[in-house]
């Protein structure tokens, strides 16, 4: 009955129910959105047999371990039914030319079996497969075989190419399973000894240095958590005795020794993107958690309107015999209704919303994979808020709408609205949404100054007009000490063609994530420590510092009389000359690499650079040495050109420089980015965040106009009849204007202190999102506050104008 009712009462009123439902299903759908996101990144177990029962194992305070440790654990643990070791790799399916890459894994022969995961097709690899110097073989996932081999069974036995070398394909993974890590959707898995195959000579199966490998386990029934890591602890020592690096310092070796082994749950998976975006979604969650509060206030205000139209309409329903909670019942039924269909609306608009989230994700993760199905937490989330949203907007407006005397309703106005009412309730939200509309813009200020000082930012490069070209020979094709020859005679053609201005190779390019580093001991300079004299390096051609526009400060350049055979040479960075040679010049100074408990051949400086950034644009530039390439005498399979084009958009150089390498070795593998895009890239949670603030924060700016002038035109309308005796017994319309203003600018005033102090309190929570400026930035809050000043000051002044214009006779004679 009372649903029947609620239904024809709105209907009776479209244009109320589409702008309440409108606002609802933008509030409560982007909640739901940021929600579903960290369901899928955070919430969600893995769908394997039994996740609960899953352990990560870690050492220190890391998660990785080398082969040689993984072995000796899978040896001589006892706790575990079963367990395992992976890694992840990117495998090229191409021959030859532009690589086409696909996430894999290296997992070790229980994988399958631990997690309980079954094939559809052929059959999975088990220990039995994984051995030193196995064959290849794979596993695909099911989504790969139906893109790749569109379902057919007969793919069992066939071969795939991965990286230049062909793997049996045994099986294929039922659908569902995307891997272990949440974000990469794995298409290929094989054994973890074929690693030797892929990786040649760097393959790090036998390496005690090399860190790549996770671990997880399923303990025997009856063992707990804290037991299985009890017993792992006592076995560390005797495996961290085996595995113990040759050659390095005394220091490091009892460091290594002390490290202790650990256990975490491994429900959820793990993630690369949990670990980046996790506190930042959940501050769009307390975001979108703000406007949905706007929007509940924007609504709340309406109904009280609505109420008060209706007041004779309730009070002959009261003269009737209809009880107050009765009414009250009535009109939160109505609340509830306009809640739960603006909630099934906003879990559309949540449904392309998360979407459009991964997208800004998947900007600087090309593979991003996330499983935006909703499932029970993101239904019982969605109804939560729906309930506490009607609850709300609706519960105030519905006391106040039933406090009704009948005979005094009865004689009201034909407009139904009892004289004398101050409408309290609707003044206190407007205070209340002038409050958060201020956090959500300071918020916004704060992010988008942030993204736009980074994007502004001078990284010691010229980022634009760059082609990168990642260079990868087919493992083996080509002796160490003739690789080096064959990247010069690529570089020799690229530099030859047509708009390129200059060209250069090296082993790292600014801002792409990853870090080469070393120990150097500099002449006369004594060390303060370990990490002090830690130096990041990279190898670069001769025209490096040019094409990528870094000047050269003193010195100079690689150039071709720096041989293999000539005595080491090496440029360093400002940073690195301040701290190791402060106040001195450090041309002609030298340097040693610590290589474990010795000391590796004198290099000579011979030119200095002004700074670039090395691996992200927020870091702090850092003291780096750049090798001469020509002087590597084990140059590793892989290498980057960089290509400056004269002038255009620098993949138009793509074609060229595909032939150019072609010609010189076409079985080489290729991949193009620009420079431009992959410092874009590293912003990526920059850009998220000061994009959906900026929107939530202009929203609820809207939102907080809307509602304003909303309530001053209500009261405008309830005050007719008293601002015409006022005109009429000769209030100029000044004074009338000047009357309105006064009561918006007391609301707005009281709106402001509000949001000013719950701001100062807040946005401490965002200070590591920041850059270049402080939580409390005067500049952001100055800006802030005179804005939504301006805004609302606008809406509540359309609405003092129109009630300076009333003619007095037309307001009495309403009477």
């Amino acid at each position: 009955m009372n649903l029947r009712y609620a239904i024809r009462a709105l209907r009776s009123n479209p244009g109320f129910a589409a702008v309440a439902i409108l606002s609802l299903a933008l509030g409560i759908g982007a909640n739901t959105a940021i929600f579903s996101l960290i369901d899928s990144v955070i919430l969600k177990t893995l769908p394997v047999s039994h996740p609960e029962q899953l352990l990560q194992v870690t050492i220190g305070n890391n998660a990785f371990f080398t082969n040689p440790i993984w072995e000796q654990l899978r040896d001589r643990q006892d706790v575990f039914s079963g367990i395992f070791a992976y890694g992840f790799e990117r495998f090229n399916l191409a021959d030859g030319g532009e690589a086409r890459y696909v996430q894999g894994a290296y997992m070790s022969g229980q994988f399958f079996d631990t997690l309980g995961l079954r094939d559809i097709v052929g059959r999975n690899f088990t220990t039995a497969d994984d051995r030193r110097g196995c064959p290849g073989t794979a596993v695909l996932s099911y989504s790969f075989w139906r893109r790749e081999y569109e379902s057919r069974a007969n793919v069992v036995g066939k071969t795939i190419s991965l990286n230049n070398h062909p793997f049996e394909i045994l099986g294929v993974l039922g659908p569902g399973f995307t891997g272990i890590d949440v974000g990469r959707d794995s298409a290929v898995y094989v054994p973890l000894c074929a690693e030797k195959i892929i990786r040649a000579e760097n393959s790090a199966l036998d390496d005690r240095l090399a860190i790549w490998l996770r671990i997880i386990g399923r303990p025997n029934p009856g063992i707990s958590a804290s037991q299985a890591e009890a017993r792992l602890k006592t076995l560390a020592s005797p495996i961290l005795e085996a595995t113990l690096p040759p050659d390095v310092r005394p220091g490091d070796r009892d460091r290594y020794r002390k490290r202790t082994v650990a256990t975490q749950r491994a429900a959820n998976g793990l993630s690369f993107l949990r670990g980046q975006y996790r506190q930042a979604l959940l501050v769009l969650l307390a975001i979108t958690g703000m406007v949905l509060l706007i929007a509940c206030a924007n609504v709340a205000n309406l109904l009280l309107a609505r109420n008060a139209a209706r007041q004779r309409e309730i009070a002959i329903r009261m003269a009737l015999g209809s009880g107050r909670w009765r009414l009250i019942r009535q009109l939160l039924t109505e609340s509830m209704l306009l809640s739960i269909t603006g909630a099934a609306l906003g879990i559309l608009f949540a449904h392309w919303g998360a979407r459009l989230l991964v997208g800004f994700l998947s900007l600087n993760h090309s593979n991003v994979f996330l499983d935006l199905s909703i499932d029970y937490r993101v239904l019982a989330f969605t109804a939560g808020v729906a309930i506490l949203t009607g609850l709300l907007f609706g519960l105030a407006p519905a006391w106040k709408g039933t406090r009704v005397d009948p005979q005094s309703a009865m004689k009201a106005n034909a407009r139904g609205v009892i004289e004398g009412s101050k409408f309290g309730i609707g003044k206190a939200l407007i205070v209340v949404q002038v409050a958060l509309s201020l956090v959500l813009l300071i918020g916004a200020g704060l992010m988008l100054a942030t993204f736009f000082r980074l994007e502004t930012l001078d990284p010691g490069f010229e980022r634009e007009h760059v082609l990168l070209v990642d260079v990868v020979l087919r493992n083996g094709q080509y002796a160490m000490e003739r690789r080096g020859a064959i990247f010069r005679e690529m570089l020799e053609s690229l530099r030859a063609l047509p708009g390129v201005r200059s060209a250069s190779a090296s082993d790292q390019t600014p801002i792409n994530g990853t870090i080469d580093a070393w120990y150097m001991q500099f002449d006369g300079y004594t060390s303060k420590g370990q990490e002090d004299t830690l130096v990041y390096d990279n190898s670069v051609s001769d025209g490096f510092f040019e094409t990528l526009g870094t000047d050269l400060l003193a010195g100079r350049d690689f150039n071709s009389h720096d041989t293999l055979e000539s005595p080491k040479v090496a440029i360093v960075n400002q940073t690195l000359a301040k701290k190791f040679f402060a106040g001195q010049s450090p041309i002609g100074k030298r340097y040693r690499v610590e290589e474990g408990d010795k000391l590796g051949d004198p290099v000579e400086i011979i030119g200095v650079v002004k700074d670039a950034k090395y691996t992200a644009l927020r870091d702090d530039v850092p003291a780096t040495v750049y090798l001469a390439a020509s002087q590597e005498a084990k140059p590793d399979e892989s290498i980057t050109f960089e290509l400056r084009a004269n002038a255009g958009a620098p993949t138009s150089l793509i074609s060229a420089a595909k032939s150019s390498i072609a010609y010189v070795n076409r079985d080489a593998s290729l991949n193009f980015t620009t420079l431009g895009l992959q410092v874009d890239e590293s912003l990526s949670r920059e850009r998220l965040l000061a994009t959906l603030s900026g929107f939530f924060g202009g929203l609820a700016l809207l939102l907080a106009m809307i509602g304003l002038y909303g309530v001053m035109s209500y009261n405008v309308t309830r005050r007719r009849n008293e601002i015409g005796i006022r005109m009429a017994v000769g209030a100029e319309p000044g004074r009338v204007l000047r009357m309105v203003m006064g009561e918006v600018g007391l609301l707005i005033g009281a709106g402001l202190a509000l949001g000013l102090a719950v701001s100062v309190a807040t946005t401490r929570l965002v200070a590591t999102f920041l850059y270049g400026l402080t939580p409390r930035d005067p500049m952001t809050l100055s800006l802030a506050v005179a804005l939504l000043a301006g805004v609302a000051s606008l809406a509540g002044f359309m609405q003092a104008r129109r009630a300076s214009r009333l003619e007095p006779l037309t307001a009495l004679r309403e009477e």
